[in-house]
């Protein structure tokens, strides 16, 4: 497999609006729209005290593109409904799915099951497009290092998130919360056969990426309905406990950013801070507190790793700096050695790009790497 080549030709063929065929792999790409409904009203009434960013002074209430918003499926090219399911979830701060669409088709081709490529409230195609538009969003950089002196990482592509996490740091949370809701939804829709694709019952996997795998984690955990009671799921360059995560960069969030998230959620927040009542001690707020500091819960997220060992596999990169090993050790307790594997590669890669596309030097090294990646993902899923 040419990984370059295969994602240039998906990202072109890739749309939000129209159904698409891959012919030379036998599938579909389909697009479907999602409309938010489940905890609807606790979100909006969460979202309209959140303090707003001055490139955006609508509440997040009323960032409509967040509420309603399509959705695609990578599936086989056949005429049938499917009895399983993978939900992919990506990363921080990302607004397009180019790097993730070879790891949904190589997923489809091993498994034979259906890859959901579902976005994070405000990621992808759920925020307004000028967040992400250099022309746009360039003054409120300038804007932004004048306000903030001496701000590391501070560039047009985070500037949108990092402003929205210092205004009110709550917001991650609030963000987080919406996106568990609209995951259970969609989880609910499928296993109630209201999913056009998806016939009643369906089983339904989860594959995370970086902060797409705490998201798991929560969701695991709290099993709202017991819609995950049998859900495996597999995490690549994520699973971290919050306190060891670095988000301090250039395509993530600025130094000032990070630093005001850090704190706020390891002081304030575990002291309930400005939450709302109706989401104090409910099962997802519960789960979340588990994931912020080692000696949080620690009691309550060891034994839920250790009993769910056989369903759960993550794979750490060495060099990752943004979602280090030690931090997933942390998160997973002693049930490390059953789910955790740490991998290096022969060639200079990041967390946020773990298989890059240039240089014809790496190149087979790269697709090597690849292919050893989601073949364990695939084998675990199958």
């Amino acid at each position: 497999m040419d990984l370059f080549s295969r994602t240039q030709l998906l990202s072109k063929l890739f749309s939000y609006e129209k159904r698409v065929s891959v012919a030379d792999s036998r599938q579909e790409i389909i697009p479907f729209r999602f409309t938010q409904k489940n905890g609807d009203r606790e979100i909006q009434a969460f979202q309209q005290e959140l303090a707003t960013a001055g490139f955006c002074p609508q509440t997040d209430d009323h960032i409509l593109e967040n509420k309603a918003f399509n959705y695609s499926v990578f599936a086989p090219c056949r005429e049938k409904q499917y009895d399983q399911a993978i939900i992919l979830l990506h990363g921080l701060n990302e607004r397009n799915w180019n790097k993730y669409l070879t790891w949904a088709e190589f997923l489809v081709r091993e498994t034979g099951k259906p890859v959901i490529l579902f976005p994070i409230a405000f990621h992808m195609n759920r925020s307004p497009k000028l967040w992400s538009n250099p022309r746009d969003i360039l003054p409120w950089v300038t804007l932004r290092r004048q306000e903030v002196a001496d701000n590391d990482n501070l560039t047009f592509a985070n500037v949108a998130l990092s402003s929205r996490l210092s205004r009110h740091p709550l917001r991650f949370y609030a963000s987080g919360r919406e996106s568990v809701f609209n995951l259970c939804q969609l989880a609910q829709e499928i296993t109630d056969g209201e999913h056009p694709l998806f016939a009643p019952h369906t089983h339904i996997d989860l594959l995370a990426y970086s902060i797409g795998a705490l998201l798991s984690q929560v969701v695991l955990l709290a099993n709202p309905n017991d819609l995950f009671r049998d859900t495996r799921l597999f995490m690549f360059c994520g699973g971290s406990i919050f306190s060891e995560m670095n988000g301090n960069a250039r395509d993530i969030m600025d130094k000032e950013a990070y630093e005001r998230l850090t704190h706020y959620y390891m002081t304030d927040f575990l002291q309930y801070g400005n939450l709302p009542q109706s989401f104090r001690e409910d099962d997802f707020e519960k789960a979340f507190r588990a994931m912020i500091r080692p000696d949080h819960l620690q009691t309550e997220r060891e034994s839920f790793f250790a009993q769910a060992c056989h369903r759960i596999r993550a794979i750490s990169l060495k060099q990752d700096r943004v979602m280090p090993t030690a931090g997933i050790r942390k998160a997973l307790g002693k049930a490390a050695h059953k789910i955790l594997e740490e991998l290096d590669f022969p060639f200079p890669y990041t967390h946020q790009v773990p298989f890059p596309l240039q240089g014809a030097k790496e190149k087979e090294q790269v697709d090597d790497a690849f292919r050893t990646v989601f073949g364990k993902a695939a084998s675990f899923l199958l």
